[in-house]
Parts: C-alpha cells; structure tokens; sequence
C-alpha cells in the first residue's frame, strides 16, 4: 500500500505527532532525514505543522501551547475510531484511563490522549475533513506501529477488547510477539520488552519510518543531532534500527517495501 485517502477504519493506526520545544529544529532535523516537506498551520490550529511525502500526509509536529510546562517529547500513535466517546468508555472499561477527554479539532475531526493498562500513552481519531496519513510503506512514511510493555498479556487483551483485535504468536525464543489484525488485515504489532531491557523503561508505541537504506539514515541521525540507540541489523522483516531525534523521541528506522516487523 502507498497512497491512501480514505478513512481508516476504527483500531488501526492513522496518524501521529509530537510536540517539541523548537519546532524549527525539528523540521530541519526531519526535513533532512527523512526528505518530508511541511505546511505550517495557521493561528487557529497554533501553528501545527504537517509533513509530507509527495504531497501527501505523513505525520504531525507542533510546539506546546499553554503556560504548563510540556512532557518529554515523544511520538504518539493515534488509532482510528467512528465513534470517539464509545471508544472512549471501552477504554475506561478495559484498565485504561483518559489523560485529553475528546476534543473537536475544528473541521479535521475529533481527537483524545489515552493511556493503557501497561502505561503506554496513545490517542484516538474520530476523523472528519482530516482522514489521517495519506501514504504508507513508502520511504519517509510510516511503515509499521506497535507497542511494547513489560506485560505482553495485559497490553494484548486490552487492546483486544477496545478495539476487536485478533492475534498471530509470533513469539521465539527469549522474546514474546504478536502481530494483530482487524477484519484479516495486519495492523500493527503488540510486543514484550526482553529481559534485557531494564524495568524502569515504559511502556511505549513505536513509528517505524521507510528509508530506502538504513544504514545511510542511521548515520545522517548522528550528523542530524540525534542518537542511535540500536545499530542497523538484520532482521526477517527487513534492516532496521532503533534512533532517538534531536528532543529524545524514539523511532525506528527500516527498510521501506520491507515486510513488516511481525
């Protein structure tokens, strides 16, 4: 799949952003990275930028608003719903909490900040003239979403009873995996840190970003003022790395036209 202007359907991921302290930095830092262009929002939406591929949606940037000092930045995943306050109950229903009750975002649609039962923060979208990004798997675009916690089982079934999903094990040894569909399409990924990892890191949805080659991305990370946290390698799902950007945000990097990692 490549361009895509249609809703997505309700669960599967459709769009992401981040808030940074400087969003000059930002666009510069991804602008370069990743090749996207950006159009900058008006006063009426406090600047919030759009970056592109070809014209096309991608990913979402902004600088806090408010005088309350802004969290760490930090990519958040937004799945897609017909029906914000209904997805909004099952997520009280299910062990989560609601951090940003549901908001209208003027005519682009309606919008609300949740967080699991395992801590990972993620939004939901109930779209209106904005149906998300528009390209995937492409290089620049968002090729593939999952979340990883310290308790595979509470993340999975949370997840499941929001919003329906179904599972494939993918599990081998010494890590714990599954991929996920709706209505027998692959969506996104639901994953367990190793033993490896330490305790304290949260629980987290991670972007993986095309790149047509990782190696070369990884690098240009460093020269761009980010960090890479996990050297390019060999994987059954393509070459992929683990980087932070300029602000700490964490993302992975992989092989565009790749399969998916799950």
């Amino acid at each position: 799949m490549t361009t895509h202007p249609d809703p997505w359907p309700t669960g599967t991921p459709a769009w992401a952003d981040i808030t940074v302290p400087d969003l000059d930095r930002a666009v510069d830092f991804y602008g370069a990275l990743l090749g996207w262009t950006f159009e900058r929002g008006g006063p009426e939406v406090g600047g919030y930028t759009q970056a592109l591929v070809d014209g096309r949606r991608v990913v979402g940037l902004g600088e806090p608003t408010g005088e309350d000092p802004a969290p760490p930045s930090a990519w958040c995943v937004y799945l897609a719903t017909e029906d914000l306050a209904a997805t909004t109950q099952a997520v009280t229903d299910a062990g989560g909490e609601v951090l940003l009750p549901a908001m209208e975002i003027l005519h682009f649609g309606d919008m609300a900040i949740f967080v699991d039962p395992t801590g990972a923060v993620f939004g939901g979208w109930q779209h209106g003239e904005h149906t998300g990004w528009d390209v995937t798997d492409e290089p620049g675009a968002v090729v593939w979403t999952e979340v990883m916690s310290h308790d595979h089982a509470a993340s999975l079934e949370f997840y499941r009873r929001v919003f329906g999903f179904t599972a494939d094990d993918m599990s081998g040894p010494g890590f714990t995996y599954s991929s996920v569909r709706l209505d027998g399409q692959l969506v996104c990924g639901i994953g367990a840190y190793s033993d490896k990892v330490d305790p304290a890191t949260p629980a987290a949805w991670t972007l993986y970003f095309g790149t047509a080659d990782t190696d070369a991305a990884a690098q240009r990370v460093t020269e761009l003022g980010g960090t890479v946290m996990s050297e390019p390698a060999d994987t059954p799902y393509g070459r992929m790395a683990i980087v932070a950007g300029p602000f700490g945000e964490v993302f992975a990097l992989i092989n565009a036209g790749d399969d998916e990692p799950g």
